[in-house]
């Protein structure tokens, strides 16, 4: 199958990923699945947490579900184990008595370091106008 290679015009900014994505489509195809399929996992409410609470050492589950305010541990076990199965971290279990489990980010998983920051680093510094702006809309919208 020939690729075909986008150039924009003198001025334009280079296409991403994506834009190339949809312009090289053939009919019928659906490159979308691919980022739908990846941002459901990584946008759930806990994956980018995990992984961020990953981002400079291995963890015990403990040490993660202490890290983590809110989730339980069933919601933890449950991201992990989508996490280790997407090839995100990697679950070590060190033969001792009781068994030690230690969580750490894989290669991949640690390239969504630096997305996962700024997306948490945008969360934050929005998230006062964006309540402002959900309390204005839903006063405008009282019934």
């Amino acid at each position: 199958m020939a690729t075909t290679l986008t150039v924009g015009l003198p001025g334009e900014p280079t296409p991403t990923g994506y834009e190339r994505s949809c312009e090289q489509a053939a009919p019928g195809s659906d490159h979308g699945r691919a980022i739908r399929d990846v941002l459901d996992r990584i946008g759930d409410k806990w994956s980018l947490l995990v992984i961020g609470t990953l981002r400079r050492e291995r963890l015990r589950f403990s040490e993660l579900q202490r890290h983590i305010p809110g989730i339980s541990q069933r919601m933890l076990t449950l991201t992990l184990r989508q996490l280790e199965r997407d090839g995100l971290i990697t679950r070590t279990v060190h033969a001792e008595v009781p068994p030690r489990v230690e969580y750490e980010l894989t290669p991949l998983g640690g390239t969504l370091i630096q997305l996962a920051m700024a997306l948490a680093d945008w969360a934050i510094e929005n998230h006062p106008r964006i309540e402002d702006s959900r309390a204005a809309y839903d006063a405008a919208h009282q019934r």
